[in-house]
């Protein structure tokens, strides 16, 4: 049964282009799956920032070892989150009723605002993560920043599946997955992926990385939470696509807050 597999088998053949064993998904498995979600952010971006480090130790260059790490990143989810982060953006931008928004959403196409902010988030991770602050702090900066941030904008897609938060349908993956986290959950969770960054923090420049880690998880964090809420606001609550807004827009700004801080 999906439920006596392990959940971090389950999140990767979810949220991961990885080999993974197939499962039946029903409400519980997707419980489990969710809550490791954290977790294959930190193994994908550990993934990306081996692939970063080594493009950088060739001589790629700072910028290119950022992008190649962010590019990594995409592939191993077979860009499902910035396919969110585009169906979103392109619901937003509407300004319709809900239910258009949504509707507009659901749809296969993306439109000029999806474009745009795929765009704008795609370049800003690679220059955030591309920075010269990162580059100056050594070798081990890059990866430890692709892998905090992975695993902080997935920690805020599990912040959206407590009770408190509906889902904008009942209907697909949304319906699934809407409030199967309690709070106290999620509170373990996020101490965890605090404790990580800070360790990342510390290895990659002392006092002065633990502080920019830091800052970065919990900017993120507050981020996520004010765009969780915007979303809630304008579409009654969220869908697939607003959860993969909320990895995308929450790993940049832990990228930018990093970047900027050391």
């Amino acid at each position: 049964m999906s439920g006596q597999r392990p959940a971090l088998l389950l999140a990767l053949g979810l949220f991961t282009t990885l080999p993974a064993p197939a499962a039946d998904l029903d409400r519980a498995a997707a419980a489990r799956a969710m809550r490791a979600m954290p977790w294959v952010g930190l193994l994908v971006g550990a993934v990306a920032g081996a692939v970063a480090a080594a493009a950088s130790a060739l001589g790629g260059g700072s910028l290119l070892a950022a992008a190649s790490g962010v590019a990594v990143l995409a592939l191993l989810t077979g860009g499902m989150h910035l396919d969110g982060l585009a169906d979103t953006a392109d619901g937003l931008a509407s300004r319709r009723p809900a239910e258009t928004a949504l509707a507009i959403m659901k749809r296969s196409d993306v439109g000029p605002m999806g474009v745009a902010a795929l765009v704008l988030v795609l370049v800003s991770d690679a220059a955030a993560l591309g920075s010269p602050s990162l580059a100056g702090r050594g070798p081990l900066a890059l990866p430890a920043a692709l892998a905090v941030g992975a695993m902080t904008g997935r920690l805020l897609a599990l912040a959206g599946t407590t009770p408190d938060v509906p889902p904008a349908h009942t209907g697909g993956f949304a319906g699934l997955v809407a409030g199967v986290t309690p709070a106290r959950v999620v509170t373990i969770s996020g101490l965890a992926v605090a404790g990580v960054a800070l360790g990342c923090g510390w290895l990659t420049a002392g006092a002065t990385g633990l502080v920019a880690f830091g800052l970065g998880v919990a900017v993120a964090c507050v981020v996520g939470w004010t765009w969780r809420r915007h979303l809630v606001r304008r579409l009654g609550g969220l869908t697939g696509d607003c959860w993969g807004s909320l990895v995308e827009l929450g790993q940049l700004a832990c990228w930018l807050v990093i970047a900027l801080a050391l």
